[in-house]
């Protein structure tokens, strides 16, 4: 069996290949010259037509600095580039989409921006990934604000849609309903907040953000920006102290952090039947098995090895496939809570080990496309 490094040593996962046969002197003027003069002159006249004639109309940009991936941290541009490669992989063999993976410099937002910016006209919609908080909400926002295609955040939009599907079904099997749960999230960064952001939209009431520094509260010293104002958003028993007091008497803990943060004894500090999504890759926040022999009722990972895999993977192909067809260039807090509500529906029966569909269940992606296309 091949490791990992024998997997990708040979190239990656990733091969360009043509499309049109070039057998002939006829074939080579229709593909290249002098054939391609008049698709230059009708784009030139109207550049809409590029979708209809070039790559651009199928091509997603998936893009990373390599700032902030999940369970590494700050690893670089170079670093963060497998992780890019590897979703445009799963775009392509799961939603029939072509993606090419980019790693930009890191710099300021303003660099960046003007980076995407200046080649955003080769693609049809723009993939974020692993960019650091703060400065990732606000690159994100320029962007949607000065682009004329889809941006898409990863790891606020994919992972926030995937927990909410994956906790809709936990709340039925533990007999709760979302309003009523208290519910712990580790990690205050751009998946952390944008994941509470869709929480409090679908309705649940008593949320509490902890980053290294403690409970997000007004209170708290060392916050940013989108911090302070999750502080105000969230928290409402007020609640100081670190992650540890945050947990006492909660029914939901999230982990988007590192691994290794919580143990069983805090488990057991929770309600009775507490959902434990311990998210952070490779390592979880605690160990699945040790998380069960705490009495959790459900637990779930980031990861393959383990059950109940709440993963990304689950929504960015069919998003992208179902912006790609319907044309639309804005992903609405309305059409994420529709994603997860059609993600969650695909479960008949959710049971301890089936809260959320298997990443290789293909209705996904069809379910996901729809949902976009129909919001």
């Amino acid at each position: 069996m091949k490791n990992v490094f024998e997997l990708h040593q040979n190239g990656g996962a990733l091969e360009i290949k043509a499309k049109l046969p070039i057998m002939n002197k006829e074939d080579l003027g229709l593909a290249y010259t002098p054939g391609i003069s008049k698709l230059c002159t009708e784009i030139h006249n109207n550049s809409a037509a590029a979708d209809k004639y070039t790559i651009k109309g199928k091509l997603v940009a998936i893009i990373t600095d390599g700032s902030a991936v999940l369970g590494l941290g700050n690893i670089g541009p170079k670093a963060g580039l497998p992780v890019v490669e590897g979703k445009a992989l799963l775009d392509k063999q799961l939603a029939g989409i072509d993606a090419i993976p980019l790693c930009i410099r890191q710099c300021s937002v303003h660099e960046q921006v003007e980076t995407i910016m200046n080649m955003a006209g080769s693609f049809s919609a723009i993939h974020l990934e692993d960019f650091k908080a703060p400065e990732c909400f606000e690159l994100e926002r320029q962007l949607q604000a000065k682009l004329s295609i889809p941006v898409h955040h990863d790891d606020q939009d994919g992972t926030s849609i995937a927990v909410l599907a994956a906790l809709i079904n936990s709340c039925k099997i533990t007999h709760r309903k979302i309003k009523d749960c208290k519910i712990v999230i580790c990690g205050a960064g751009a998946s952390g907040i944008a994941t509470a952001r869709l929480l409090l939209a679908a309705g649940a009431l008593d949320i509490i953000l902890t980053d290294i520094n403690g409970i997000i509260s007004p209170d708290l010293s060392k916050m940013n920006d989108e911090q302070q104002k999750m502080a105000y958003e969230t928290n409402p028993r007020k609640i100081t102290g670190t992650l540890k007091e945050a947990l006492v008497g909660a029914d939901v803990f999230i982990g988007l952090s590192t691994g290794n943060v919580i143990t069983n004894k805090d488990i057991k500090r929770m309600n009775d039947q507490p959902i434990i999504f311990a998210l952070a890759n490779p390592i979880p926040e605690i160990d699945p098995v040790e998380a069960k022999q705490a009495n959790a009722a459900i637990v779930a990972t980031g990861g393959s090895k383990y059950p109940n895999q709440i993963n990304n993977v689950l929504v960015f192909p069919g998003l992208f496939k179902g912006l790609l067809h319907s044309r639309k260039k804005t992903i609405t807090k309305e059409m994420k809570l529709k994603i997860a509500y059609a993600l969650a529906g695909l479960v008949d029966d959710p049971t301890e080990n089936y809260i959320i569909p298997d990443v290789f269940d293909e209705r996904v992606v069809s379910t996901v496309c729809n949902a976009v296309i129909n919001s």
